[in-house]
């Protein structure tokens, strides 16, 4: 079992940034490979962005540029930095793990959830 907690979402001005910390239980954590998923209210949940155990990345279209996710597997824990943050941007982001295997944004994929972190933007 893995258990994910997700933490520093928040309300930020459109242009602005945050950075959003995923904490993993498993040991080891380098074998997880992490993505971060968001969902806004009325519409299906979608992938951002996933790095796996080997450090294989990739970005959905719609944030490519602004967004980067890194890992330090001594903290167990991934990171999404979000700039340049539009009011598109509002959801209640969630990261998701499972064991291995390669980079995937569907949420299909992931076994282990988080309870999710609030990010708004305002306009």
């Amino acid at each position: 079992q893995v258990q994910l907690v997700e933490s520093g979402g928040g309300t930020v001005q459109a242009g602005g940034s945050l950075r959003l910390s995923c904490v993993a239980s498993r040991d080891p954590y380098s074998t997880l490979r992490v993505a971060w998923f968001r969902q806004a209210p009325g519409k299906p949940r979608e992938g951002v962005a996933c790095i796996t155990s080997g450090s294989q990345i990739t970005y959905d279209d719609s944030v490519k540029g602004r967004f980067t996710v890194s890992r330090d597997n001594a903290k167990s824990t991934v990171y999404l930095q979000m700039n340049s943050l539009k009011p598109e941007d509002t959801a209640m982001y969630y990261c998701a793990a499972r064991v291995f295997g390669i980079c995937s944004l569907y949420d299909s994929n992931y076994n282990y959830w988080g309870q999710g972190t609030q990010v708004t933007v305002s306009s």
